[in-house]
Formats: structure tokens, sequence, C-alpha cells
């Protein structure tokens, strides 16, 4: 018997509107917002453009009072979110289509690679979606800050947590915080006992992995992320929690994150369940004559390039962590800001525009 499909056009972004307004009708409900009798601002809420089809999902408590202010031009204000927006489309243009070359042309033939090829394609795409979807929220944040909005943080530097209890609190803020107060809370929490919120938590994940998408690699890549959160719980009680960090240098942990994270994108990035059990099953099968990585679809010189950029996003980031780097920026000597504002731009452009054969619709556009 063939199956049926329904062939629906969904608009771009649906679910991040759906949940933005549901927390407005929620809350409401819950008599911790009062409805407002403003329907312009009330749909320019639920339509505001920047983050309409990508996020941040914002709440309506922070969001809506602010189209009921007075607005003055702020110079510092609309420099800062330029500025923001022009390193968003950096790490979307230059760093993570320069990667999708290779995540592409690894996971649309996995069978074609080796185990080299899958974990530096795996390891691509982690670097890929982190610049690829934190790319567009710095953008949305941006673009609302030069109008004069103020949008919730959505990324933290993610990659340099030690723990996935951590990566959650940094990663794609604005959904975790909701699956939060929305789900995670109304189930109980953790308020029904300790298997109770063992099972709240594990739900609470494999519900977000299914929000992505109706796919089995979609719930796996949750569940996995659940399984990981429900056994950092229980061993918070423990003393070996305490001993932790006397343990193992911190280092340690924030590899494991990472390499337990990059797993779990496996299930997030392949095509189909069964490419994803083939790349798990040959994730180690190393060829003994190392062949040219650079022939992974990017040139050489690119593939090399692709290394260092995501080395110094990393050692931003690592600056970004415990300074404000664009403060930090604007406070150095005006030849090194206008070096790097050009080395941006030009980046931007050249790879943006003249390597536009490159270019891919941002991940998150289709959720």
């Amino acid at each position: 018997m063939d199956s049926f499909t329904l062939h629906i056009i969904l608009p771009v972004g649906i679910s991040f509107y759906t949940f933005q307004t549901l927390s407005y009708t929620i809350d409401i409900y819950r008599e911790r917002l009062k409805p407002t009798k403003d329907w312009l601002s009330f749909f320019t809420f639920v339509a505001f453009f920047p983050q309409l089809v990508a996020g941040p999902i914002e709440r309506a408590s922070h969001l809506l009072p602010q189209f009921f202010k007075t607005y003055n031009f702020d110079y510092k204000a609309f420099k800062s979110g330029l500025l923001l927006m022009a390193f968003g489309l950096f790490k979307k243009m230059v760093i993570a289509d320069r990667l999708a070359i290779v995540v592409n042309d690894v996971y649309n033939n996995p069978t074609g690679h080796s185990g080299q090829d899958l974990i530096i394609a795996t390891i691509f795409f982690a670097f890929q979606i982190y610049c690829d979807f934190s790319g567009y929220s710095d953008i949305a944040i941006g673009i609302a800050r030069t109008l004069g909005f103020d949008l919730m943080k959505n990324f933290d530097t993610p990659y340099f947590s030690t723990s996935i209890t951590e990566f959650w609190r940094r990663w794609h803020i604005s959904l975790s915080t909701w699956f939060r107060d929305y789900v995670y809370i109304p189930l109980g929490g953790s308020r029904n006992g300790e298997y109770r919120t063992y099972f709240n938590l594990f739900l609470v994940f494999v519900v977000s992995g299914l929000w992505h998408g109706a796919a089995i690699t979609f719930i796996i890549w949750g569940a996995i992320h659940g399984i990981i959160i429900v056994i950092e719980k229980a061993l918070s009680k423990t003393p070996l929690q305490a001993n932790r960090k006397r343990l193992l240098p911190a280092v340690f942990y924030g590899l494991f994150t990472f390499v337990i994270v990059c797993f779990a994108w496996i299930f997030f990035r392949a095509n189909s369940f069964s490419d994803s059990v083939y790349i798990v099953k040959h994730l180690l099968d190393f060829v003994p004559d190392y062949h040219n990585y650079y022939n992974l679809g990017l040139p050489k010189h690119e593939f090399i390039l692709a290394i260092v950029v995501i080395g110094l996003l990393l050692i931003f980031d690592a600056i970004h962590r415990k300074y404000n780097s664009l403060r930090i920026l604007n406070k150095t000597n005006v030849i090194i800001r206008c070096a790097v504002y050009t080395v941006i731009i030009y980046s931007i452009v050249i790879f943006g525009i003249y390597g536009n054969d490159s270019v891919s619709e941002f991940i998150y556009f289709q959720f």
C-alpha cells in the first residue's frame, strides 16, 4: 500500500513565532501578564521582522513593552548593532558556508568516505551549525539594536561548556528556557521526587528533538542529551560531583562534553536513520595511508583557511567568555579597529557575494 503524504507549504520559521505566541497566551492564562489592547503592538510583537524566522524566541513580558516606548537615535547602540550584524554575517558567510561544503559532501554520501572524513565532517558540522545559527541570532539582535530594541541573548560560548547541563544554558538559550518554563515546570519540574524529575528532564529533551523534526534521528538526538542530563543530575548529588574539579582539569570535561555534543550532532545532521547508523559504525574506520583531506570538497587553501578560522573563532569566544569582545575592540587603537572592520567586510564580500555558489540558507529556517 502506498504511503499518503500531505504536501503542505508551511511559512518559514513557523515554530518560532508559534512558540512566541504560545508563551504570550500561557502567561496571560497564568495571570503573569495582562493582555494588551493594542492590536498593532501585539501583531508587531508576533511578526517582529529581525527575529521572525529563526528567533531568538522572545517573551511578551520583555519585548512587547518596548513597542510602547518613544525612541531617539542612539549612535552607540546603532554602531554596536551594525558591528554585531557584521560579526553575524562573517560567521555565516565566511565560516558556516565554507564548512558546509565539506559537511554536505560527506553527509550526502557517507558510504563513500572513510572514518577520518566522517570525524572531520562531524566536527565541522558542530561549528557550522553554531556559526550559522548564532550568526543569524547576532544579525537579528544587531538589526533590532540599530532600531532601539533589545532582544535576548541566544548563545554564550557553548563549546566551552564543561557539562551538557551547562551546554544547554549556553546553547539556543531562548528555546531551552522556553522548554524549561512551559514544559518542564508544568510537568512538575523537580517538585515530585527524584525519579519523576529524571523523567521530566528526559521527556523535555525528547520533545525538543521532536520539535526540530518528526524523524527518529531528531528524537535520538534529543534522547542522547536527555540521558546525559539525567546522569549529570543524578551524579550532582554524589561526592563525585563535589570533588569533580580536583579529580580532573576543566579542559578534560570540556573536551568530553564537546565529544558528546558532536556525537549527538551525527543524528541531527544525517539525512536518514540508516545514514546515522552507518556513520556511527564507521567513525573509527581509519585508512592506513592517510589520504589527501583536501579532496573533501574544498580546495587546499580553503580547507586550511577553514581550520584557521575555527581556531580564531575559539580564541574570540575564549576572550568573549571573560570579557566583552566588542567593548575591547572599541577601546583599541583606531588603526586596529579599521583593520578588523576591513577584514570582516572584505571577507563577507569575497565569500558571500563572489563565492555565492557555496552560500546556503540558514539551517534553522527549516524549523
